[in-house]
């Protein structure tokens, strides 16, 4: 037989008819318009070197980069993933005790710190320092965010409360990556500097900021002063909430799911340096001779010449159909048992790395990341509202941050894994490296070309054009593996997340028979 504890989360985690998307946006209250508004500006700024993050470190000194490989790369970020996704698990019950406005004001500081110290000391050594910063003050920041968007928000309009959340984040996604894109080719300091000026802006937007429920919470902290309470050890009761079957159950299949799904926004944009001819896009809307338009080339994320799109302006595909379209994904989601739209997303995001797998032509690179976008829209917003109905009144942030958990070890195992995939099979500095040694170049000679140089080098020896020598490595190696393998994951965790689904309906039934 099922615990009390079990029994209510399967309870609370059964699905309840949404309000009509009008209704639904009419009931969203002042408090969920401000937190959405400091997400929009936290990822405005976290994106503007998230998704670059890789370029910077992979790009040759000579370029103003850091002139390290993606295997190096990969260790920054293994420690960047772990620390961000394993100090919310700690800091959201400690968000319920101490308030979430006092912890998204350290937050801020903390990840004002850690841009400054990536702008201010420009070595490697510096970018893991910064990157740790950036992340412990992200880890902060997610619990007391969340927290408040569950409280400002009930079970008839969650769907599209988080709908409309992730689309108001996703704002930010888009501005952060175009505002790094234009900034960049001044110099990467500029970058760093941007996002220090963006994320102090959250210092004024917590001036209009009200917990709710604040009042119950001082009412609850008094008693337990006055000894009229008892309140228990937080890490004894975060793992006492662990225990529970489906919960567990729900945080192991979503590690799957963020082991697919952080390799596209960690890989893709260097895969798309390496691989993707954007300027075949480009020739597409504009014709050969590009766009000198200044607004055309700063939205689409273009080189000042207007004749390519920089990686980051490809990926801002992404972000861009969320922030247009996903409150209508959400009103779909709506129609949806949460578990069938996760699984759904899961399905689409898989088969999107199935098809960059495939080919590396640049409009079926714009078609994958349209079909992820979609599965992004069915799926991610879903994880976090599913989790937070089901948590404890008194526990959403805990739980919130139990969210992180498979962020933790998907995320974690990705950046470990990945980046070192990517650099064996399809790094387009490691396939130069082998072809020049093939073609008689000496070992010692090859090791002295600066990380990030041997491509032009190739180009050199070889008298290839730039397209010639890109197809050669292409065709001639296994570039595609590393996304055939998470797309396989991702597919699994699909199976998983339907098995779960039929799991709980099962659980259900029977709850309901042994009461009945």
């Amino acid at each position: 037989m099922l615990n009390k504890n079990t029994q209510q989360t399967l309870s609370a985690a059964q699905d309840i008819k949404q309000l009509g998307l009008f209704a639904s946006i009419a009931s969203l209250s002042y408090v969920f318009w401000i937190v959405a508004g400091m997400e929009m500006v936290e990822r405005l700024a976290y994106y503007g070197v998230k998704v670059v993050a890789s370029l910077y470190a992979n790009d040759p000194v000579s370029a103003g980069g850091l002139g390290v490989s993606m295997t190096d790369f990969g260790i920054i970020l293994t420690f960047w993933a772990m620390v961000q996704s394993l100090v919310p698990v700690f800091t959201g019950g400690l968000s319920d005790r101490i308030g979430y406005k006092e912890t998204i004001f350290i937050s801020t500081l903390v990840k004002m710190a850690g841009y400054a110290v990536m702008a201010y000391f420009p070595s490697y050594n510096g970018f893991f320092v910064g990157a740790i910063l950036l992340a412990l003050g992200t880890g902060i920041f997610k619990p007391g965010i969340m927290g408040t968007l569950i409280k400002a928000s009930n079970r008839q309009n969650s769907s599209m409360a988080w709908g409309i959340f992730y689309q108001t984040v996703n704002i930010g996604g888009f501005l952060g990556p175009i505002v790094a894109a234009s900034l960049r080719q001044f110099s990467w300091q500029q970058v760093f500097i941007a996002c220090i000026v963006i994320i102090s802006c959250n210092l004024l937007l917590l001036l209009m900021y009200k917990e709710p429920d604040k009042a119950e919470r001082l009412a609850q902290k008094a008693a337990i002063q006055r000894g009229e309470k008892k309140q228990s050890n937080l890490v004894i009761e975060s793992i006492s909430e662990l225990k529970n079957p489906v919960l567990l159950a729900y945080l192991i299949l979503f590690s799957a799911f963020w082991y697919m799904f952080n390799s596209l926004f960690d890989i893709l944009p260097v895969f798309i340096r390496d691989w993707v001819d954007t300027t075949v896009i480009v020739s597409s809307l504009f014709g050969t001779e590009g766009t000198s338009n200044p607004v055309t080339q700063f939205l689409l994320g273009m080189d000042k010449s207007g004749l390519t799109i920089k990686p980051e302006g490809l990926m801002n595909l992404n972000a861009g159909l969320i922030m247009l379209s996903c409150f209508i994904f959400a009103a779909l989601s709506a129609k949806l048992k949460a578990i069938n739209s996760i699984t759904l997303g899961t399905l689409f995001s898989s088969a999107a790395l199935l098809i960059i797998a495939s080919a590396n032509a640049a409009w079926l690179i714009v078609f994958a990341i349209i079909v992820f976008s979609m599965g992004e829209m069915f799926s991610s917003p879903k994880f976090t509202e599913y989790l937070g109905n089901f948590a404890p009144t008194d526990k959403k942030a805990m739980y919130l941050g139990f969210s992180q958990l498979p962020l933790f070890f998907g995320w974690t195992l990705e950046a470990a894994t990945a980046p070192m995939m990517y650099d064996k099979w399809a790094a387009k500095d490691t396939l130069a490296r082998e072809f020049l040694t093939a073609y008689g170049m000496t070992a010692q000679a090859v090791a002295n070309i600066p990380i990030g140089e041997a491509f032009d080098n190739m180009l050199i020896v070889t008298a290839l054009s730039t397209q010639d020598a890109t197809e050669l490595l292409y065709s001639g190696n296994s570039v595609g593996l590393m996304w055939y393998i998470m797309s396989a994951v991702g597919f699994a965790s699909a199976l998983g997340f339907y098995l779960y689904g039929r799991w709980i309906v099962n659980l259900h039934h029977k709850v309901k028979h042994a009461e009945g």
